[in-house]
């Protein structure tokens, strides 16, 4: 199964990952390792590439799946919740929690602490990035934002990632050098937005000063990737990080 491992410094209690498409028994628009129970695939199939990507990754205890709204909430993983909760970040502070985010275009950020004490997970597309679940994510982990690593996720890129002149202005209400992270985009009234650079101005301002990832774009390679912008319907990846027990 050929998941994406983290390339930063993370000490060793930390395991995290990011899947592909790759494997798994989905098939037509959902082709692969499809881990999203929402979006119309086989609810045998997609429970079928969870237990998959469960036993092949080794990953402890259950699969902490969230419903995520774009939002900002973080939820604090156990094992004792029955269904899915409303939120867009998980975060754990005991080993054998798994925390984990969907994606299709939307960014995945994963943090860890230096220490490898701490985790949490993020899904930001720019809704939730432009209203704090960064931001939020880092205040669930608790402690000083200068002792967190972080790395950015499989997500759009910037050559494809379209927004109107609102998500642009948004942005900069309150982050002047946000603008360094739009261009105009040959379609009219219409900006390309780099999702990378803002989760990089947003992880800079909190005090996260160790940032690593951020080269990938779903959109380009739906050999790898799903992408909803490029295909409408379609599967989810998952982004996941723990502490080893």
């Amino acid at each position: 199964m050929n998941w994406i491992e983290p390339d930063w410094p993370a000490p060793a209690s930390v395991r995290a990952l990011s899947t592909t498409r790759d494997e798994g028994v989905s098939e037509g628009v959902f082709r692969g390792l499809n881990l999203g129970a929402h979006v119309g695939d086989d609810a045998v199939k997609v429970e079928a590439n969870r237990t998959l990507l469960q036993q092949v990754a080794e990953i402890p205890g259950r699969l902490n799946w969230l419903n995520q709204v774009h939002g900002t909430a973080v939820h604090p993983v156990s094992n004792q919740y029955e269904s899915a909760p409303e939120a867009d970040a998980a975060c754990a502070h005991e080993a054998g929690l798994a925390c984990i985010v969907m994606t299709a275009d939307c960014l995945p950020v994963l943090f860890c602490d230096r220490a490898g004490t701490r985790v949490a997970a993020a899904h930001a597309g720019w809704r939730g990035l432009q209203a704090g679940v960064l931001e939020a994510s880092l205040a669930a982990m608790g402690g000083d934002p200068a002792d967190i690593l972080a790395w950015l996720g499989p997500a759009i890129g910037p050559e494809a990632f379209e927004v109107g002149g609102e998500v642009r202005e948004a942005f900069m209400a309150e982050q002047a050098e946000a603008a360094a992270a739009f261009k105009p985009s040959p379609n009219e009234g219409k900006w390309l937005a780099d999702i990378y650079r803002l989760a990089r101005l947003r992880l800079a301002r909190a005090g996260v000063s160790a940032v690593y990832g951020g080269e990938y774009c779903t959109h380009g390679d739906g050999e790898r990737f799903y992408s909803y912008r490029r295909d409408g319907q379609t599967g989810r990846m998952a982004s996941l990080i723990w502490l080893a027990e």
